[in-house]
């Protein structure tokens, strides 16, 4: 029997089978990482895992730059699952983050059918709006279309090269009957998250991209492509840490192997040279270079001095003439549960609040939402709720109420049969007017600022 669990980024139902995703996927978990002044996502454990934040964390301790990636699907409304992703934006451009928002609209076009001009009106109207009322700065945010940044398409096809179907198989689980547009798209989306770090849009610095888990396969996919095209890989060793050097069709001459296999053995010098001289430059003197075996040792390094020399390396690749893509940081959050008790969907109305519904359309919709509940007040009074499926509750403590005291109270109470599930979902109601009406009035206040968000 296989229990692997399978994400898919374009699936309607996903696991939540959270402990399983770390293990099975080599995430890590948030647990133990020290994240300075911690958003209520992350005091609830709402972020679960990552992928290298330490790169982005180090950054930000050493007042470094680093970058931030997402995107928008201009098809539909913006919902409660969308602003989770802007609240994470958000809280890294607070770190001193620089934004890059790609509109997916060469994808929403091959898709879902969406012209290429209604995505743009989608996009300003319905996402960049509620961003700049979410409190996104204009001014540290920059929001593209797929289609006017031709380097992301460019970038995505030299990419192209480095996989093939059989990886999209095992990552996507595509097979035979796969629309061809659902391959490319994945390719666009590399694009879309090395671009950043490209000189022309703020040079090499670490890239974090804030996902949900069934996002992941994306990040798997960009990270290995990344990491093929690298010159020298930092591995641990026995001792400390070792570079490797990675001979390719693209840079052997500048390597110094000759088309006949042939080694040039000056110029072989003048590479490891570089690297020792690039190592030693980091403060490192215990520096072993053994060109013969293509490896450079240093055995006084330690895992958490890899990210400073991987950074320095994908320096020294750029000056001799290669891409020098550092493979993306991410962190993944839990799913908020649908109104119904499934995925959240903008394509399923009563699975969501969105950020444009009115007060009474909300209202409506928490009073009819999955109760944690029993069946009667009686029952209820005597074994208590359970919060955890409980969705106004859930929506509390994911999107409405910023006092974790309070909310521990409520769990409490709710579980202990003091607190009902018409009381609960009336408190989630008061929550939710509060703020969508907040919302609304800052949606007015900067609708002047949304061009400003675009490039």
């Amino acid at each position: 029997m296989n229990d692997d669990v399978r994400i898919d980024p374009w699936g309607s139902s996903q696991s939540t089978d959270y402990s399983r995703m770390i293990e099975q996927f080599g995430l890590q978990s948030m647990e133990g990482v020290e994240v300075p002044s911690p958003s209520r996502l992350h005091r609830r454990g709402i972020i679960f895992a990552h992928r290298e934040l330490d790169l982005v964390l180090e950054s930000k301790r050493k007042g470094e730059p680093f970058g931030v990636l997402t995107g928008l699907m201009p098809s539909g409304k913006m919902h409660l699952g969308h602003s989770m992703v802007i609240d994470q934006v958000k809280w890294f451009q607070q770190q001193g983050g620089d934004i890059t928002i790609a509109v997916a609209d060469l994808e929403s076009t091959a898709t879902r059918g969406i012209s290429l001009a209604e995505g743009r009106k989608i996009a300003a109207e319905e996402y960049v709006a509620n961003y700049a009322a979410l409190g996104l700065d204009p001014q540290k945010t920059t929001v593209y279309f797929q289609s006017q940044r031709s380097i992301v398409q460019r970038l995505g096809f030299q990419l192209g090269k480095r996989t093939n179907l059989s990886e999209f198989e095992a990552i996507y689980g595509f097979d035979g009957a796969t629309n061809l547009a659902h391959v490319q798209a994945p390719l666009v989306q590399a694009g879309d998250i090395l671009h950043p770090q490209l000189e022309e849009y703020g040079g090499l610095r670490p890239i974090v991209v804030p996902v949900g888990i069934d996002q992941d396969p994306h990040l798997r996919l960009t990270r290995g492509l990344a990491s093929k095209t690298n010159w020298f890989n930092v591995n641990d060793a026995k001792m400390g840490l070792q570079v490797g050097v990675s001979v390719q069709d693209e840079n052997s001459a500048a390597l110094g192997v000759q088309p006949d296999g042939r080694i040039d053995k000056e110029r072989q010098k003048q590479v490891f040279a570089s690297i020792v001289d690039t190592v030693s430059g980091l403060g490192f003197s215990d520096i072993i270079s053994n060109p013969k075996h293509g490896t450079v040792n240093i055995p006084s390094a330690t895992t958490r001095d890899k990210g400073s020399i991987r950074m320095a390396l994908l320096s020294l690749e750029r000056k001799m003439g290669g891409m020098g893509l550092l493979a993306p940081s991410s962190t993944y959050h839990r799913f908020a549960v649908g109104m119904t008790g499934d995925k959240m969907s903008s394509s399923k109305p009563k699975t969501t609040l969105f950020l444009s519904d009115d007060i009474a359309s909300a209202e409506k919709k928490i009073k009819k939402s999955f109760s944690g509940g029993k069946s009667t007040i009686e029952e209820h009074r005597q074994l208590g709720g359970n919060p955890d499926i409980d969705v106004a509750y859930q929506y509390m403590m994911y999107f409405f109420e910023e006092d974790d005291a309070y909310l521990a109270e409520i769990n409490e109470g709710y579980r202990a049969g003091k607190i009902l599930a018409g009381e609960m979902k009336q408190l989630c109601i008061d929550r939710a007017t509060e703020w969508l009406n907040d919302l609304a009035e800052k949606r007015d206040e900067t609708s002047h600022m949304i061009n400003e968000f675009f490039e």
